[in-house]
Order: structure tokens, then C-alpha cells, then sequence
């Protein structure tokens, strides 16, 4: 079946070739292959490459040998290459993956594996017979749209344009699970002439392109109408793939301490990478993968600077949401230029294909970090993402991201220091209105009025409400969790198979980290949990000291005001407020038959 299909290729590009079809991306006469037996120790040819520029150039190949089932798919062929090209880049350096190897005028492969540390002038090259395989390999992923331990794969450089340091520090450290270190680099020159793609042509592979582009730099081994091979080993090995292929612009070749490496840009889309295995990736030029689109909006009130950024990330389950996360910090990091402590109001929309509801999951909170504002504000969005992606209920394609985000320099943060009711007694289903006093950081008390409808079934007498911020954890959580009872809190409710309709409703009504939360102080134990919470804080250390200090209290003053509208879930209120609230109290209303 491959020798037939072989065969039938030479005898197409021939006729190709003869009647002068052959046009845009469809590679020269040089199309006839040289199968991996035929080839001997002794035997010179030619690589071509790109190390400057867009222009390909040759250089000097000798076969050193044929290694048996040495590469991850089969045989790989040794040789040492030479001559002025290899001279000027420092041997075989990373990003010459792909480059094609002609062997008397055929095409035997791509130059591929080296090795660190050692001759940077010998290399493996993975046989061309391996990467056609590429091409009839099933791509669910893509409808049409309008290795041993001394052998290592040449790395495929991951350049980064329009990263800040810090952005760019953090996602080396993202993609560590990928083998992928991130080099910055700068855009390619405008007007920059390509040509057609061609074997020997730089080519980029591109997770993110927009404002800011992050993707791998490799070389182009075999074009065929509209069909590209590429590398000669794998970029990621995810198989069945639906990323960017991209033109690239190459500055230089570097001699690294372990080894050669290019520098370079990627620029202009081309189409799609569908097949990233063993043997290299393979692509189609003008067919277009699907991509994530991404605006982001930033605004710091200190300095009144704005940015925004427009983005399109593959649709990659695992890359995705690192991708997505890394560029909003990016984003943030320059638009505030500045390390350091800050308050921040960030708002997310992300709306999908087969979404549940509306098809839009969204979600608003308000941030403060002592020391790096811009990463810890990025959490919640990464969770939205991953919920999505890694969701057991369903496949979710994500079409859409929006982020707006809001930053200053002050700390916004107020404790509860004090609670008090318009009543002490009330009927099932009658509101009350509750006075919170907050301190805020280095400020002057404040009062805030929120109300709350005490629960239409609820049993007569005392009513134990406990008012917190958002982002505190229950005071009788805390407690369970340090006697080691925390798994009886909402038992049941966890070991009931959620829809993923009910995961994006938890993530998008849990606690915003500036309401004030009001609600029962115990309504998630049943009498069973009640009855072992409490035999266990008989037996508990727990001085009465240490419960008190997990409640202190500040001192009052001034100013009231109204806030929002509140949310409310079954018997607990939220209402937002402008500062991230700190600390709980407890006030105890009687019901009334």
C-alpha cells in the first residue's frame, strides 16, 4: 500500500513536472525520492536551509551511515554536513529541523536528531518515506473551513514577539511539561518578500498570532500541491493537531553553548498544521484551522493608560487555557508597566459551541496581592478555562473571549469589624436589614446596609447568621478543617455526578472576593454530620481563645451607604460592594412562628 502510493506520487509529479501545472507552493523538479535502502555510507548531496532572511541556501551533505530503528518511527540516516553555510550557523543548528537532504538530485529526508555537547556538524535525518505517511493519516480535527537517551530531537525554537520579561518568564515556566522554552524576539520587517514555500523555506508553527505571537521555527523538507512536510521530528507528538502555519523571517543562526540555534520570526498565515507525530507535522496551505479570538481591554486608573489587545489562540484543550491566561498577564504587565502590589476588577466572558444555557459562561471579581498583582488576578479566568476543557460531560469548542480589566495602585481591602439588625425578631420569608461596619486599609470605618430575607421554611427559633466577605472561608468550614472533619461539609452534594450545566453555575455564583455574604451558619450539615461535629469538638484542643481569635474584632466609626443589588442562592445572599471584604461576624435574629 505505501510503495503504491509512493510510486503513484513520482508518477503524478512527473506528469505535473512535464505539462508545467506545477504553481504557488508546489515544490521544483526536485521531487523524486531516494528510499532509505538504497542509500550507502560515502554517498554526498546537498541541504538547503534558510539562516538569514527569506533566501535558501545549500550546503555540503555526507552519509556516515544508516541507523537501524534508531528513530521514533523507523531508520534514521547519519551525516555530516559542511561547507560555507554550516560555517556561518555553527553546525546543525535548532530550527534547521526539516531541512530537506538530496542524495544524487533525490529526496532522502530532513535533517531532524543530533546530539548536545558533541559535533554540531552530525545529524540524523528522518527518511522522507516516514513523512508521507503524514498525509493519509484520518483529520477529525480539521473540516474544511472558509526517543533512546543519548538521541535527542533538534529543539524546536519557540519564538515569543510582543512579550513583556515577566509575561515571558512565566510562560518558560507554563510550558515546562512541553519541553518548550520561549525566546523574545521582535516582528518581521514589513513587506518582507516570501516567495512560494519551498523545501528549505523557514516555516513557523503558531499557538498564538495577533498582538502578540508565540510559535516554533522549523524548515520546510517537501511541498506537494497543496500539502507541506516539515521538521522531520515532532513538535508537540499530539497526533491529530489543528495549529498555524505561518511564514518565518530568520535574523540569524546563534552558536549556543549546547547547541546552534536560529533566531527568528513568524509572520504571515498560510494554513494549517493537521499531523505532528513521530516523523515530523504535516500541513495544507490555505486551509484554515479554527481558532480561539481573544480581546482584551486594560486599563490602569493611575497612570490612565489603556491597552488592547486582539488575540487568536489554537483550539488546543491542554495549550489553550495556558496560552489564554499567559496573554491576558501579558497584557496587564504592560499596560501598567510596574511590579508590586495593586487592586484589581477583572470581567471575563467566554461563549462556546454546545455550551450549556446561553452558551456563555461569565464571571466578575475584584483582586488584591501584595506583591503581583498581575499573575494572581489571572487564577479565576485560568479555571473558567480549564473547566471547560477538561470538563467529563462533554467536548466544548470555545469561540469566543472577552476580558476587561481594571487596575490601581491601592489596596482596597476593608475587615468586618462589626454587625448588627433592624430587628431582633422576624417571620419565615420577612427581610431584615443588616448594618456592617468595615475598616478599611489604613482608612476610617465605613457602614454598609445589605438585607436579608430569612428563609420561608424556617423553623421557629434563633437564626444564626453568619456575615463574611467572599473570599473568606466559613468560620465553621475553618473549624471542621482544622479537626479534620471538613469532608462532612456538603458530603452528599459531592458524591452526586454533576451536569456540566451545574459546574458552570457553581463557578459562576460562588463568592466574589468584594460581597458581603449572608447565610445560615450551618445549612449544609445534616443531623448526622452535626451530631459527629459536635462529639469531636468535645474531644477537641481547640481553646475557646483560638475560636475567639478566628472572629476578632475591630473598632467602629462613620460614614453609611447602600450598596447593589444582591444575589442570592437558595438561603444566602451576596452583595457586592467596592472593596475586597475581609473577616465575619455572626448575628443571631429570633423566628418567629
Amino acid at each position: 500500500m505505501i510503495v503504491l502510493s509512493y510510486k503513484l506520487r513520482r508518477y503524478l509529479l512527473v506528469l505535473a513536472v512535464f505539462f508545467g501545472v506545477l504553481s504557488g507552493a508546489v515544490v521544483s523538479a526536485q521531487a523524486a525520492f531516494i528510499p532509505v535502502e538504497d542509500i550507502r555510507p560515502g554517498m554526498r548531496g546537498i541541504g538547503k536551509t534558510v539562516i538569514s532572511g527569506t533566501q535558501i541556501e545549500d550546503f555540503s551533505v555526507e552519509v556516515l551511515g544508516v541507523m537501524k530503528n534508531k528513530g521514533p518511527v523507523g531508520d534514521l540516516i547519519l551525516v555530516r554536513v559542511s561547507g560555507d553555510l554550516i560555517d556561518r550557523s555553527g553546525g546543525i543548528a535548532e530550527g534547521m529541523s526539516g531541512s530537506p537532504i538530496y542524495i544524487d538530485g533525490k529526496l532522502a529526508g530532513a535533517i531532524s536528531y543530533g546530539w548536545k555537547l558533541a559535533d554540531h556538524r552530525v545529524g540524523m535525518v528522518t527518511p522522507i518515506q516516514d513523512m508521507l505517511k503524514m498525509w493519509d493519516l484520518p483529520d477529525s480535527l480539521n473540516q474544511p473551513r472558509k526517543p533512546s537517551t543519548d538521541l535527542i530531537p533538534l529543539s524546536t525554537p519557540l519564538m515569543a514577539s510582543g512579550f513583556s520579561e515577566r509575561a515571558l518568564t512565566l510562560l518558560t515556566e507554563k510550558l515546562k511539561p512541553y519541553n518548550m522554552v520561549p525566546l523574545s524576539v521582535g516582528d518581521a520587517p514589513q513587506g518582507t518578500d516570501y516567495g512560494t514555500l519551498a523545501p528549505g523555506s523557514a516555516v513557523g508553527v503558531q499557538l498564538v498570532r495577533g498582538d502578540v505571537t508565540l510559535g516554533a521555527l522549523g524548515t520546510v523538507t517537501y511541498v506537494e500541491q497543496d500539502k507541506v512536510l516539515a521538521f522531520g521530528h515532532p513538535f508537540l507528538k499530539k497526533g491529530n493537531v489543528n495549529y498555524l502555519l505561518a511564514n518565518a523571517y530568520i535574523y540569524t543562526a546563534v552558536d549556543g553553548l549546547q547547541t546552534p540555534f536560529k533566531v527568528g520570526s513568524i509572520d504571515n498565515l498560510l494554513g494549517t498544521v493537521n499531523q505532528d507525530r513521530g516523523a515530523g507535522i504535516a500541513g495544507k496551505i490555505g486551509f484554515y484551522p479554527g481558532i480561539i479570538p481573544m480581546l482584551i481591554h486594560v486599563k490602569d486608573t493611575d497612570i490612565n493608560s489603556e491597552r488592547t489587545a486582539a488575540v487568536q489562540i489554537v483550539q488546543d484543550e491542554q495549550l489553550a487555557p495556558v496560552l489564554a491566561e499567559n496573554t491576558v498577564f501579558n497584557v496587564v504587565d504592560k499596560t501598567i508597566d510596574r511590579t508590586g502590589a495593586g487592586t484589581a476588577k477583572i470581567s471575563f466572558s467566554i461563549s462556546g459551541r454546545d455550551l450549556p444555557g446561553d452558551g456563555v459562561i461569565s464571571r466578575e471579581n475584584m483582586f488584591f496581592h501584595p506583591s503581583n498583582i498581575s499573575a494572581s488576578m489571572t487564577e479565576e479566568f485560568f479555571k473558567a478555562l480549564a473547566l471547560l476543557a477538561t470538563n467529563q460531560f462533554q467536548k466544548v469548542d470555545i469561540m469566543d473571549i472577552k476580558v476587561n480589566v481594571e487596575v490601581q495602585n491601592e489596596r482596597r481591602t476593608a475587615i468586618i469589624t462589626e454587625v448588627r439588625a433592624d430587628k431582633s425578631f422576624a417571620k419565615p420569608g420577612e427581610k431584615i436589614e443588616l448594618t456592617v461596619k468595615l475598616k478599611p486599609y489604613r482608612g476610617s470605618t465605613i457602614k454598609r446596609k445589605v438585607a436579608y430575607k430569612v428563609p420561608d421554611r424556617r423553623k421557629p427559633g434563633p437564626l444564626t447568621l453568619e456575615v463574611r466577605g467572599g473570599g473568606t472561608v466559613p468560620l465553621l468550614q475553618l473549624l471542621l478543617k482544622q479537626q479534620g472533619l471538613a469532608s462532612l461539609v456538603g458530603k452528599k452534594n459531592k458524591d452526586k455526578q454533576k451536569s456540566l450545566a451545574q459546574l458552570i453555575r457553581e463557578f459562576s455564583e460562588q463568592d466574589r472576593n468584594n460581597d458581603i455574604v449572608i447565610e445560615p451558619y450551618n445549612p449544609r450539615l445534616a443531623k448526622k454530620d452535626v451530631g459527629e461535629t459536635e462529639k469531636t469538638a468535645n474531644k477537641s484542643r481547640l481553646s475557646a481563645k483560638a475560636v475567639k481569635d478566628l472572629i476578632k474584632q475591630s473598632k467602629d466609626a462613620q460614614e453609611t451607604a447602600f450598596v447593589g443589588e444582591a444575589r442570592s442562592t437558595k438561603d444566602k445572599t451576596a452583595t457586592p460592594i467596592d472593596y475586597i471584604v475581609e473577616g465575619e461576624k455572626q448575628v443571631i435574629i429570633q423566628v418567629l412562628p
